[in-house]
């Protein structure tokens, strides 16, 4: 694992380490990893949203939509 060292005004660091407090991690480090984590997937998703509006358009997704999927996931498999 790498260091990084990042410097934070006083009240930046004081949020922080209350969250630390307060939402169970045991490190600031831990805290923050978990931030990127979250944006990490924040930035999959969004890329997953803007690729499918991108995309052309299919069927709509209406109850007949929900209702055949719902049968096909229901099929016993062979």
């Amino acid at each position: 694992m790498t260091t990084m060292n990042v410097s934070l005004p006083d009240g930046l660091k004081s949020f922080v380490d209350e969250q630390v407090a307060t939402r169970g991690y045991s490190t600031s480090s831990e805290y923050v990893r978990e931030l990127i984590r979250k944006d990490q997937e924040r930035e999959r998703l969004r890329g997953l949203l803007l690729d499918g509006a991108a995309s052309a358009p299919t069927a709509p997704a209406d109850d007949a939509y929900f209702n055949a999927l719902r049968r096909r996931v229901r099929q016993p498999r062979a």
